[in-house]
């Protein structure tokens, strides 16, 4: 995860599928981007106007998925999950093509997104990436909803997300990640969720329109309606860390920093990142020379890192 230049995919990557909450058929190519580009989207169904740069100020909407869209009122949802998948692959600049408003949700998790990226493999390019280093802690709190995050004695992106359901199969899962340390399969194969007694309600929003147990995890009082269950056994809990890293990538920066985060969401992140971002003292962005780094084994072994601002 640590690289001191940015990468773009090798090749482009194909996806086609059905909007979540649309239940539109989508088409979307995933292109190598360049230096400093970031990652945008392109309505390729619309002839002008159509560029949407995937940065936290342009989250129109935090609502079950995170929506972006640009000063044209052109919009592209559900991004998160490609996104997790972007920051997972170390991909810095793409350009995303897509023929409807809203990102395929393939089976509900970031899989497919990853394997294919996976399989294509990253290219180096010319400029150096840059890095979201966080200095002092910052907290932000929302009703009962709260997200901090601290400085990392290790130098990494480490999650640790609580959920708080009533429904006894969700209940008070935790679950802590290091994106620098750990194996990842499981946050990025987890699925998106909802309790069955909600689905009526959501769809009444005019959302949810394409889900179904193919790409969603269905929770009926006690019991799982997916046949075969869940993938793993915080698997709810895992996708919730899933969203957390796709929407954080819209600062456009790797955090260096360590998040925790109660019973959060989209929206919650969102209106985390506007006030970290105002908080100049919280942060410095900084570049990775001379990396010496090893994973972390379960003898804890220390990662060595010099950093220049």
């Amino acid at each position: 995860m640590f690289k001191t230049y940015q990468h773009t995919l090798n090749k482009p990557a194909f996806f086609e599928g059905i909007g979540l909450h649309t239940g539109k058929k989508v088409n979307m190519r995933v292109l190598p981007g360049k230096d400093d580009q970031g990652i945008i989207f392109k309505r390729v169904d619309l002839k002008e106007k159509n560029i949407i740069s995937a940065k936290y100020q342009n989250v129109s909407s935090a609502k079950l998925c995170t929506t972006l869209q640009n000063e044209h009122g052109i919009k592209v949802s559900t991004v998160e999950h490609l996104l997790a998948a972007l920051y997972v692959s170390d991909v810095d600049n793409a350009v995303v093509e897509i023929d409807s408003e809203e990102v395929p949700i393939m089976d509900g998790s970031a899989k497919d997104f990853l394997k294919s990226f996976e399989r294509i493999g990253q290219k180096k390019l010319i400029n150096k990436r840059k890095y979201f280093k966080i200095l002092n802690k910052f907290e932000f709190k929302d009703g009962e909803r709260l997200i901090s995050i601290e400085p990392s004695s290790d130098m990494s992106f480490e999650v640790e997300f609580q959920l708080n359901y009533k429904n006894k199969i969700i209940g008070k899962q935790k679950n802590t990640i290091n994106f620098q340390s750990e194996d990842l399969e499981d946050v990025m194969h987890a699925r998106t969720f909802c309790l069955f007694e909600d689905i009526e309600k959501i769809k009444k929003l005019g959302l949810a329109k394409g889900g179904s147990l193919d790409n969603a995890i269905v929770v009926d009082n006690e019991k799982i309606l997916n046949d075969g269950g869940l993938r793993n056994n915080k698997e709810f809990v895992n996708h919730k860390i899933l969203d957390l890293a796709g929407d954080f990538l819209l600062l456009g920066l790797r955090v260096l920093g360590k998040v925790n985060c109660y019973q959060g969401g989209h929206e919650l992140t969102n209106k985390f990142l506007r006030k970290l971002t105002a908080s100049k003292s919280s942060f410095k962005s900084v570049e990775v020379e001379n990396i010496l780094i090893s994973k972390k084994t379960r003898s804890n072994q220390p990662i060595k890192i010099a950093v220049n601002a």
